[in-house]
């Protein structure tokens, strides 16, 4: 899909100049064969009362509230109706599974969801499917969901942070390095996203530490990165596998006195970039999750026109540090919530 399909999305939108080049992304590519659910018994609801769940894994999390934003951009221009219904926690899979339950039951044309637990997830998609819901995994690139659904939305997590880890080496002036990771809940989206920096300083002078999860909130990455700093003093460098836990590491940082720090995040969170430009954290992988929202909107209304087939419709992505941050937060249209102050 090129640029211009998406156009009338973004309007005036002023991206910094790597992010607008990426939103000119090629088609979507295929998922396995197995991944791929037909759809031959979708159909646009005759009385044109188009429906849309979104359920992301969490109701706290700026980043999903930021995607259900660019969902609902779309959806009032287009007059369907839209809802969110998520859990608080991430962790909270079994409130998410019961949640989905009940939205299947429901009178709804499609689900836009997030997870980060496929396998539980998957026998209720299943089902969803078989009933003509059009199902959208979003914030994701899994080419094998574990049963059929008609599209992943999202960006290439595992080369959003080998960008991150590029950047690392880059810092690094090949000096060595000491570094520590903040996974996220064991799950796909930690295991792509720290691998992905993991394969990036590979064989370099950069040496992992310690690898501890901060379960993809502040405060768990403010505890994992407390005590691995003071387990490991000689840490220069911490990688998160999300903004948020990069925030929680900062705070760990300031609290221990590391002003030393490398302090690396992936999201594009507005509260991540507003400490970038305050330099309290180095950088982030920028995913803007308000376009997202609109790509898989957009991508959800051309298939009930047939226009969109199905596929992993790849989302753009940017490193984002203190000499890049200020064109975004001046020009905030497409983040959410907006920033605390002007800049």
């Amino acid at each position: 899909m090129k640029a211009t399909l998406f156009a009338g999305l973004l309007g005036a939108v002023v991206l910094t100049p790597a992010l607008a080049l990426a939103i000119d992304y090629p088609p979507p590519a295929p998922l396995t064969p197995s991944a791929q659910a037909s759809f031959a018994n979708v159909a646009k609801p005759k009385d044109a009362k188009i429906r849309v769940a979104y359920m992301p894994p969490t109701t706290v999390s700026n980043y999903y509230v930021a995607i259900g934003e660019g969902i609902k951009a779309i959806a009032e221009k287009s007059g369907i109706e839209t809802f969110m219904l998520a859990p608080e926690s991430d962790a909270d899979v079994d409130r998410q599974i019961g949640m989905l339950q009940d939205t299947i039951g429901q009178n709804v044309s499609a689900i836009i969801f997030g997870t980060h637990d496929e396998g539980a997830a998957a026998p209720l998609i299943k089902r969803a499917v078989a009933k003509g819901i059009i199902m959208i995994n979003v914030n994701s690139d899994i080419p094998d969901f574990p049963t059929p659904i008609h599209a992943d939305v999202g960006y290439a997590q595992r080369k959003g942070t080998h960008k991150m880890g590029e950047y690392a080496l880059k810092l690094a002036q090949g000096k060595p390095l000491n570094v520590g990771i903040i996974e996220g809940l064991p799950g796909y989206h930690s295991t792509e996203r720290v691998g992905g920096f993991l394969d990036a300083i590979k064989g370099s002078n950069l040496k992992v530490v310690s690898s501890v999860s901060g379960k993809w909130n502040v405060e768990d990455g403010n505890a994992a990165a407390m005590d691995m700093l003071q387990a490991h003093p000689e840490i220069n460098m911490i990688f998160a596998a999300n903004d948020y836990m990069i925030m929680g590491a900062e705070r760990a940082a300031k609290s221990l006195g590391r002003h030393d720090l490398i302090l690396l995040g992936n999201d594009g969170d507005t509260a991540a970039l507003e400490e970038i430009a305050g330099g309290g954290v180095t950088a982030t992988v920028n995913t803007a999750p308000y376009i997202m929202g609109e790509i898989a909107m957009q991508a959800l209304l051309d298939s009930f026109d047939g226009k969109f087939k199905g596929g992993f419709v790849e989302t753009p992505t940017e490193i984002v540090d203190k000499a890049s941050v200020l064109p975004i937060l001046q020009n905030s249209a497409t983040l959410y919530p907006k920033p605390s102050k002007a800049y």
